[in-house]
């Protein structure tokens, strides 16, 4: 991946543990959780509607059979029962019903629209028309076809007793088809008073409906009545000639094929074998060849049907009914309108805890009917909830759906405009400090962070950390040329004193000569100042030559010197008699010298700086002792170390030098030093070797 433009390769990229990415995996953890709570709470939400639902759906299984069978118990839904498929005739003929009853008492009007409205028998027809066709048997008659119509016509006109016109009165079409054999009737209306008529059929052999034949009789099973009741329909006085009323036609039609099948002498058929190819036909006509009503009419509403139950019925459940052994219908419920059930959701739902519920229920119960017992049996299960309730969820679908939408569009927002940007910044500031650690080379790389700079917080972080690494660079490189000018100067300088110092080199060639020794330690001084070579390797060019010192002559002479020198009040016991070491005196002097000023340095003001001599086996050993503070035990052993001093500088001169070349100028001679801490200050202990001939 591209970092931008740095002044190194990018194969030096260094390899970016997790840590450095532990901010953006938490920010990336939070939004996973958040998305994750969201599903968990949609989840949580399905499962307990689903249990919800299982249990209100136990609850009412039994009351949901309860209700059908009390629907199914009424003449209506007996009428159902007993005819399960609608008959199959032809488009404008009307099927009879076998009723739950023997027979329609069709002289009287209250009592025949009673058992109409009780069976539920009637087609309804668009303007509030109705017709009840049906088959009863009487033990004593036979079997007939009841029609009970009911509609609103202005006052009928009776034809005249003996008359053969018909034009100018109100009749009666029947029709019956029965197999390929169709009769028809035609009875017009002979009035008994303003309340009630007659209906005498006549039996046609031709479809006329406006002449009788000469001499023709009325039928002598067929029997029809007319009524008409209740106010005007319209505005009109009910005295007006013209005022519509509600209008009852009753009428039973003899069948002889259906009495053959009530007398047939191996016992009765009811209903008979062939009622479904039975239709009929009923029209009212009017003077002037008008039609008040046609059962042919289109659109009429049929009475209640088994299929029609199946409404009544939940997703998944079944509704079987039976007369004996024979299965008469069953019954589905249809899955709720809208939306299909989606098959992730199902399958999800079907995955969740299992409800209390049972998985299946069933329930049974009879129904007696005047054609027998029926049973009827209904069973369900939460299959079908599963599938109601994923269509449900499939459109709560969408709301769950656009917080998450809002969820990773909050994410993408966040990652491409501050977490991206972070990352890049991240890896490239990585890149540089991993450059600037070389131990080989060092050198100051550039942060290119033009495609991150904005106005925004981390925009402006960046164009900072930017400038604030090119003032870096640009201060680093005034103090490179202002090195190397110095450099060039001290190097100069170095040369200049060089040459006197080697004649002097010449002057004093003797090793014995003493000052031989100091021109050597002024050239070592300036190899070190123009660089070519460290202070520790100037010390250790130096020669020293070493010979028997008398140890308490010398220091007696350090203590009566030391006010000169700047350090006052320099005590020293002199010994007994003389400690002679393998020293040389005069870097032994700048030794000791260094010690007594680190003392002086720290010594509580007023108090002396204690100079001991004593012999210990092989070594003399001086204790140089100083009132103060005492030492760090971490640092007893780093303070001989160059460098290492907690003063601050003075005048630029950086402290922590004067112990290392006491080190170093006794370890050349063969001793050592170390320092203590006791209870009042610290001590510094020097120890020499003994003089063989001392001894």
């Amino acid at each position: 991946m591209r970092l931008g433009r740095v002044d190194f390769p990018l194969p030096d990229m260094p390899r970016l543990g997790v840590a450095a990415f532990r901010n953006r995996i938490v920010f990336h953890l939070v939004f996973v959780l958040l998305a994750l709570a969201t599903l968990a709470l949609a989840v949580a939400l399905l499962n307990e509607e689903r249990q919800r639902n299982a249990q209100r759906y136990e609850q009412g299984f039994r009351k949901s059979l309860a209700e059908i069978v009390a629907q199914l118990r009424h003449p209506s839904g007996q009428l159902a029962l007993l005819n399960p498929e609608p008959a199959q005739v032809e488009p404008g003929w009307v099927a009879p019903l076998v009723l739950p009853f023997a027979a329609i008492d069709f002289d009287d009007a209250t009592k025949a629209q009673r058992a109409v409205e009780m069976a539920g028998c009637a087609l309804q027809y668009p303007g509030g028309a109705s017709l009840c066709a049906a088959v009863g048997s009487n033990a004593y008659a036979g079997g007939f076809v009841y029609l009970v119509a009911s509609l609103d016509v202005p006052p009928l006109l009776a034809r005249e007793r003996g008359a053969t016109d018909l034009a100018d009165v109100h009749r009666v079409r029947v029709s019956l088809k029965h197999g390929d054999e169709v009769q028809h009737w035609l009875a017009p209306v002979e009035a008994l008073d303003a309340q009630r008529g007659q209906l005498a059929g006549f039996a046609m052999d031709s479809k006329d409906t406006t002449t009788l034949p000469r001499r023709a009789r009325p039928a002598r099973d067929f029997r029809g009545w007319v009524w008409r009741e209740g106010p005007c329909i319209t505005a009109e006085p009910a005295s007006a000639a013209g005022c519509p009323r509600r209008t009852t036609i009753s009428i039973r039609l003899p069948v002889e094929a259906f009495r053959e099948a009530l007398f047939r002498p191996g016992g009765p058929q009811w209903p008979p074998a062939d009622l479904s190819r039975t239709g009929l036909q009923l029209a009212l006509l009017g003077p002037g060849g008008t039609t008040l009503f046609d059962s042919a009419t289109p659109g009429a509403q049929p009475p209640l049907s088994l299929a029609r139950l199946a409404t009544a019925l939940a997703p998944g459940e079944t509704l079987t009914i039976q007369h004996g052994t024979t299965e008469v219908a069953t019954l589905r419920g249809a899955d709720e309108a809208g939306a299909p059930p989606s098959p992730w959701l199902t399958a999800l739902i079907q995955r969740l805890p299992a409800p209390a519920t049972p998985q299946q229920l069933s329930a049974h119960d009879t129904i007696a009917t005047p054609a027998g017992r029926f049973g009827v049996t209904l069973t369900g299960g939460l299959q079908g909830l599963d599938r109601s309730l994923s269509a449900s969820a499939a459109r709560l679908a969408w709301p769950v759906g656009a917080m998450l939408a809002a969820i990773a569009l909050a994410w993408l927002i966040i990652e491409m405009g501050l977490i991206r940007r972070v990352a890049v910044l991240t890896k490239r500031a990585a890149a540089l400090s991993h450059q600037l650690q070389k131990p080989e080379r060092f050198e100051l790389g550039t942060l290119d962070v033009a495609d991150l700079r904005g106005r925004d917080e981390l925009g402006i972080l960046a164009g900072s950390l930017a400038d604030l690494l090119q003032q870096v660079k640009d201060s680093l490189r005034r103090e490179q040329l202002r090195a190397e000018r110095e450099h060039d100067q001290w190097h100069a300088v170095g040369h200049e004193i060089m040459s006197p110092l080697q004649s002097l080199m010449l002057l004093h060639a003797a090793d014995t000569d003493p000052s031989r020794r100091y021109v050597q330690r002024m050239q070592q001084a300036v190899k070190v100042l123009y660089g070519q070579a460290s202070p520790s390797e100037a010390l250790a060019a130096a020669t020293l030559v070493t010979g028997r010192l008398d140890l308490d002559a010398f220091l007696r002479g350090v203590a009566e010197n030391a006010a000169y020198a700047g350090i006052a009040d320099v005590a020293y016991a002199p010994a007994a008699e003389p400690v002679w070491v393998q020293a040389d005196e005069y870097p032994l002097e700048d030794a000791i010298t260094h010690v007594l000023t680190n003392a002086d340095r720290y010594r509580v003001p007023g108090s002396p700086i204690t100079l001991a001599l004593h012999v210990d086996a092989e070594l003399a050993v001086v204790d140089v002792h100083n009132l103060g503070p005492q030492i760090a035990d971490e640092q007893l052993a780093r303070i001989f170390d160059y460098g290492v001093s907690d003063a601050q500088p003075e005048n630029g001169v950086r402290r922590g030098q004067g112990l290392f070349v006491a080190k170093t100028y006794l370890a050349k001679m063969g001793g050592s030093i170390a320092a203590r801490n006791v209870d009042d200050g610290v001590v510094f202990a020097i120890g020499l070797r003994r003089s063989e001939e001392s001894s």
